[in-house]
């Protein structure tokens, strides 16, 4: 039950490092992984593209496909929609962690 509530709890700071580097440059999913594992996030492709999916069909990341090294390879960058939301959350979260410093 613990693990859950982690998850849960933890699901929003991972939706804000992904709309962050979104909005540096477009992402894709392995590197993505790559990224969050560096910050402690354990993720598994099937945890991780629901997530951006579902970034995607709210508006705060559009989707780009490539072709490389002869694969389709997606990219997610930040909308516009994406970026206010960002700024909301980054205020947010300064004001929690100034709380519970």
């Amino acid at each position: 039950m613990q693990d859950r509530i982690l998850r849960r709890l933890f699901l929003g700071f991972i939706q804000i490092h992904i709309l962050h580097h979104a909005g540096k440059s477009p992402v894709y999913g392995s590197w993505m992984i790559s990224e969050l594992k560096t910050h402690g996030y354990e993720m598994s492709p099937g945890t991780l593209y629901p997530i951006l999916h579902s970034l995607e069909a709210s508006g705060l990341l559009e989707k780009e496909e490539q072709v490389v090294g002869g694969k389709v390879r997606k990219y997610y960058s930040l909308t516009e929609s994406g970026r206010i939301i960002l700024e909301e959350a980054r205020k947010k979260a300064f004001e929690l962690f100034r709380e519970i410093k």
